[in-house]
């Protein structure tokens, strides 16, 4: 696999925010989202192949059973699955963080950390190309597979990157597409933005829809101590 870094931190985002865990951190991505916030395994996709056993040697160097694999998206890297259960069988608690466009085929998580992208993560053509807005387009939402993984996985949330009240719309409006009951608390809610300035401007309205539906909000904690910047 072709991995951009591994690190030991706490999570930054969501319902294990502040457990200290191993990230292994793939490089490729089938999206190109507008606001990405690591280029280096999306974008610019960088990053040495290691082999299973590598990448276990560099997890094991850290006293956490927490794993936390993202992206990038990690679901497209050849052999996820098979290590995913070799984690697990090692007595990892496995997170994968994906936006929910690849389906598990009976991958089994401890925790699917479902990041369904909405509209405002679709790029500009200057910025991305006519092909890969369409791509983008047409690849973002997957309603089955987001249903497939919440049905197949210990357990799940759904993580929204917010901007406007228009995003908590279609928020609201693909968690009903999914045909599924959904806790209202499995819904969290995060300030887009990739610096403490930018996110604080968001939360207002993060709160306030948090207070009327049940959601959870999603400080991104990482960005709050250490800046937006490699390997937290």
């Amino acid at each position: 696999m072709r991995i951009s870094e591994i690190f030991y931190s706490v999570q930054g985002e969501g319902v294990l925010t502040g457990v200290p865990s191993v990230f292994v951190r793939t490089s490729g991505c089938n999206l190109r989202c507008r606001w990405c916030d690591t280029p280096y395994a999306s974008w610019q996709p960088e990053g040495p192949e290691m082999s299973p056993d590598e990448i276990l040697a560099e997890i094991e160097k850290n006293p956490t059973r927490y794993v936390v694999v993202t992206g990038g998206e990690p679901m497209i890297a050849k052999g996820m699955r098979e290590f995913i259960a070799r984690l697990r069988e090692l007595g990892k608690h496995v997170t994968v963080e994906t936006a929910g466009t690849i389906m598990p085929e009976g991958c089994v998580v401890d925790l699917a950390s479902l990041s369904p992208k909405l509209a405002n993560s679709t790029p500009s053509e200057e910025k991305a190309g006519a092909a890969w807005v369409q791509r983008h387009e047409q690849t973002r939402l997957q309603p089955e597979v987001l249903k497939a993984w919440i049905n197949e996985s210990v357990d799940y949330q759904l993580k929204f990157v917010i901007s406007t009240e228009a995003d908590l719309h279609e928020a609201h409006d693909i968690v009903k597409s999914l045909g599924v009951p959904v806790p209202p608390e499995k819904v969290l809610l995060m300030p887009e933005g990739t610096t403490l300035e930018a996110m604080r401007t968001r939360y207002d309205l993060l709160i306030n829809a948090c207070k009327t539906f049940g959601h959870r909000l999603s400080p991104r904690l990482h960005i709050e101590l250490f800046g937006n910047k490699r390997g937290t």
